[in-house]
């Protein structure tokens, strides 16, 4: 056989090795049936609260506005990386299906972080909305247009998949001929890329560098978009006045505590905690990937009167018919 054809033989089958093993939460495997009833629930609190919220949003007039278009934006993102991380969860909890192929893997580690990213960067264009709405207020159906909310929603989607898929080139360009299981409960970019039988610095400064430094930036304009709020906020005269900007903020405020707090806990702790137990990191990775989804549209449905307003009337027109 010509070595080329070895060459090409020895490519393919290191860019699609076989399954990869799951192996769930180590450690903490005699409890999977049992830590999967609570993460199913919260699981399907998720994706009916999300999908009422979609679909308020959609039927409901008064509700098309850019904070409810940026919010149904959001709701679909908590789909995505709830349903890319928590079924499969569930599948090695209560029946044992622990192999995942290697595109499977692929396809599930970039929905993943891809939704992460995009969310990330939805709370940004929240803030730059709600900045808008409370700093400039007269000028807000001029700035936010429906032509300007497109070019965002398009910017944003394109950038977080800009970042995300050279995580994917990254993976199939190493040989994976050690061990194929994986400490975790889905297949996240550098859990993959630390079973390869090759250097993988790139993957791990590309991996964790570029996704953190994307959110960091997120983070300080989100930031500077509330310290221009609050000093608009406390120029108004009137305490109701003030109350009423500082309410409209309140809702978007709890939902970016959920999302940053665990999120840089976590990468805190995966870079510097070598005294966290890797059970412990898994756990918290696997609430991460529920518990935000699952609170944005409560958090929304409480906080924010429109929304509230109608899912009232949602349900009081369901239960007298």
């Amino acid at each position: 056989v010509p070595s080329w054809a070895t060459m090409i033989v020895f490519n393919l089958s290191s860019y699609n090795p076989g399954p990869f093993i799951l192996v769930g939460i180590p450690g903490l495997e005699q409890f999977h049936v049992w830590i999967g009833i609570p993460f199913c629930m919260i699981y399907i609190v998720a994706v009916m609260g999300n999908c009422i919220l979609l679909y308020l949003i959609a039927g409901e007039r008064s509700l098309h506005e850019p904070m409810f278009f940026f919010l149904s934006m959001l709701a679909m993102t908590d789909l995505i990386l709830s349903t890319a991380g928590v079924p499969k969860t569930l599948s090695i909890f209560w029946l044992g299906a622990r192999e995942i192929t290697f595109p499977g893997c692929l396809t599930q580690m970039f929905f993943l972080h891809y939704s992460f990213v995009l969310d990330s960067a939805i709370l940004m264009a929240m803030a730059f909305d709600r900045y808008v709405a409370i700093c400039s207020p007269l000028r807000y159906t001029t700035i936010l247009t429906p032509k300007t909310i497109i070019k965002i929603v398009v910017g944003i989607s394109f950038r977080s998949f800009c970042i995300i898929l050279p995580d994917v080139f990254l993976l199939t360009r190493l040989p994976f001929c050690r061990t194929r299981i994986i400490p975790h409960t889905y297949c996240e970019h550098i859990g993959v890329a630390r079973l390869a039988c090759a250097d993988i610095s790139i993957n791990i400064w590309y991996g964790f560098c570029v996704p953190i430094m994307t959110v960091i930036s997120d983070v300080i304009l989100i930031a500077v978009s509330y310290a221009l709020i609050l000093s608009a906020v406390f120029r108004l005269p009137s305490r109701d006045a003030r109350q009423k900007a500082l309410g409209t903020c309140g809702s978007h405020v709890c939902v970016i505590l959920l999302f940053y707090t665990p999120a840089f806990f976590s990468i805190l702790a995966h870079r510097f905690g070598h005294n966290v137990s890797r059970t412990f990191h898994i756990m918290f990775a696997n609430l991460y990937i529920v518990i935000p989804p699952a609170l944005n549209p409560i958090v929304y449905g409480v906080k924010t009167k429109q929304i509230r307003d109608k899912v009232i009337l949602l349900f009081s027109t369901k239960s007298t018919e």
